[in-house]
């Protein structure tokens, strides 16, 4: 596992052990980067059940502005501050360790948002949608911001219009999927 492209390409990435993590490989994490290059840079990102931090890394040594990476495994957390110093993008990054639905609700209180907001959650135990229906979701989202869910290929979005939001694109790769989505009013501004 590698940062693949910008300030940090090539530096190597350490993975907590055990099963509860599943890295992204990086023909996936490519493939992600080549379809929201154009919006990376200067960006506020989120990165949700962050395991080794390697999504968020690869965004800010392209040009995010800044990151938070959120997982509620201290292993997690801690190997995400290593990688950050590793790659030296500490400098614009915060790392909370807590659950995602509290830390949702932490970040609107403090009327904190972001343009892209990622989330790599255990597959097939609904997280995400746990996450997407919080009432406070839909406001750490900018405006024209977008919401990129890494799910296995079976997950189902289509409760996602309850939650605001529209899912704009797919991308499955075999076994698991990208699903991009944004918030319902910006996808029909662009469809006047």
């Amino acid at each position: 596992m590698r940062v693949i492209a910008g300030s940090a390409r090539s530096q190597k990435l350490t993975a907590p052990k055990g099963l509860e993590v599943r890295p992204t490989t990086d023909r996936i994490k490519e493939t992600l980067f080549n379809i929201i290059s154009a919006d990376i840079y200067g960006c506020s990102f989120l990165d949700l059940f962050c395991g080794s931090g390697a999504i968020g890394i690869e965004a800010l040594s392209r040009g995010a502005q800044n990151a938070v990476f959120v997982d509620e495994s201290r292993t997690s957390a801690d190997c995400t501050i290593a990688n950050l110093k590793f790659t030296r993008l500490e400098k614009n990054a915060e790392v909370i360790r807590s659950d995602a639905v509290s830390v949702i609700r932490r970040l609107k209180n403090e009327n904190r948002h972001f343009d892209i907001i990622f989330m790599d959650p255990p597959y097939d135990r609904e997280l995400e949608k746990t996450v997407l229906e919080q009432e406070a979701f839909c406001d750490i989202l900018n405006e024209d911001g977008i919401v990129i869910v890494e799910a296995s290929s079976s997950t189902d979005f289509e409760y996602a219009g309850e939650c605001g939001l529209d899912v704009y694109r797919e991308k499955v790769y075999g076994s698991n999927k990208h699903v991009f989505l944004r918030k319902k009013t910006q996808i029909k501004d662009r469809l006047i």
